[in-house]
């Protein structure tokens, strides 16, 4: 199963990158890079919020009411016609379960690796999030994904699975802040090229991406 990442780097991903961006009047490369950053975490989040039998039932019960795929159908609606406040107001309150009081850190640290401000982040996140929940409910219907048992497989093959531990380590550090509202103290080391260790995995990709 192809990861986020390579599902940006599709054709989908490209449409998804080009709607997004002018949707939300930010720079189509600044919104890839936001969008290469943010996946992952939100992905990750997603899958800790999963391990518990409560939370897999939820993300199970929202892809089989809500979110089945079928945003994916019409994107050039959705973009074509400017992004409905139904759509924004779904995003903002996926951002707000999935991530929690690490929202606002989150919007920062990736604010200052794209040069965007953490408003801005926001914005894109906001049109973002339904469109990836969107993904994961076409990957749930086309595996066959019934039990909420089998929800952590399908986001641990979206992120990558067993072979990915250095991004792992990235995600996990990210969303592990001590939860002040900020995870700039935490983890901007290691995003904006302070821990040396992480060169590998997502930690390096973002580097390798950025020239850090």
């Amino acid at each position: 199963m192809a990861g986020i990442l390579d599902l940006l780097n599709s054709d989908l991903g490209q449409q998804v990158i080009s709607g997004v961006s002018g949707a939300t009047g930010n720079d189509s490369n600044k919104t890839s890079s936001v969008l290469t950053m943010a996946l992952p975490v939100l992905m990750k989040a997603m899958e800790r919020n999963a391990s518990t039998p409560q939370g897999a039932e939820g993300l199970m019960g929202a892809l089989d009411k809500k979110h089945d795929g079928s945003i994916l159908n019409n994107l050039g609606d959705l973009f074509g016609g400017g992004v409905n406040d139904d759509v924004v107001n779904d995003g903002s309150k996926i951002l707000s379960h999935v991530l929690g009081n690490k929202q606002r850190g989150v919007e920062q640290v990736i604010g200052q690796k794209s040069g965007l401000d953490a408003g801005a982040v926001g914005n894109i996140l906001k049109v973002a999030a339904p469109i990836l929940m969107g993904i994961l409910g076409k990957q749930k219907r086309e595996q066959n994904v019934s039990s909420s048992s089998d929800i952590s497989g399908l986001l641990g093959g979206l992120l990558g699975g067993n072979d990915a531990k250095n991004e792992q380590s990235f995600l996990e550090q990210i969303l592990d802040a001590d939860g002040d509202g900020s995870v700039v103290d935490d983890v901007a080391g290691m995003l904006l090229g302070g821990n040396k260790k992480e060169s590998g995995g997502i930690g390096g990709l973002l580097g390798g991406l950025f020239g850090k």
